[in-house]
């Protein structure tokens, strides 16, 4: 299964980063558990310098701003 991270503090486009990679999901029917993260030292600790940031499997895909949902559905498919 696929593992979403998105990370952010809670800010709009934290927010809007959230909620356009529940909607790529949905929209490509796939399982995948996203998750909000919003503890700032687990933040740093994964070395985000700017939020928001998304993780796909661990791995750092987009960091400080926000890819639309057209975006987030190429990286799934990779």
């Amino acid at each position: 299964m696929t593992t979403i991270e998105v990370l952010g503090t809670g800010c709009a486009k934290c927010k809007r980063l959230l909620s356009n990679a529940e909607q790529a999901v949905n929209e490509l029917k796939m399982e995948a558990e996203v998750i909000k993260v919003d503890d700032i030292d687990a933040i740093v600790d994964r070395g985000v310098m700017m939020t928001p940031a998304l993780f796909i499997n661990g791995e750092v895909r987009v960091e400080g701003r926000v890819p639309d949902v057209n975006e987030i559905r190429k990286m799934l498919a990779e």
